[in-house]
């Protein structure tokens, strides 16, 4: 949560053994139960973060953030923000 504090007011809840957070009611990011972080995402967004060693989160549509954003919280939100616009 904190690391997307800067998307505004973002709330979270349980499910797919981690929790989902969300902006306004969107689901944009999953944090799995091994703490890693996810993002909703397709097109080009989707195939940026698997260039960038991002893994799927099993057969669904979330993939995971690099580690370098994980400590650049304004990559992170720019990258979630992203997510949001193209859901």
């Amino acid at each position: 949560m904190d690391l997307f504090a800067q998307v505004g007011p973002l709330t979270m809840r349980k499910m797919f053994g981690g929790i989902c957070i969300y902006q306004d009611g969107t689901v944009f990011s999953l944090v799995s139960g091994e703490g890693r972080i996810y993002l909703k995402c397709k097109g080009s967004l989707a195939e940026q973060l698997a260039n960038d060693g991002g893994k799927q989160f099993h057969n669904m549509p979330y993939w995971g953030l690099p580690e370098a954003v994980l400590d650049d919280p304004i990559q992170a939100c720019d990258l979630a923000r992203q997510a949001l616009r193209d859901l």
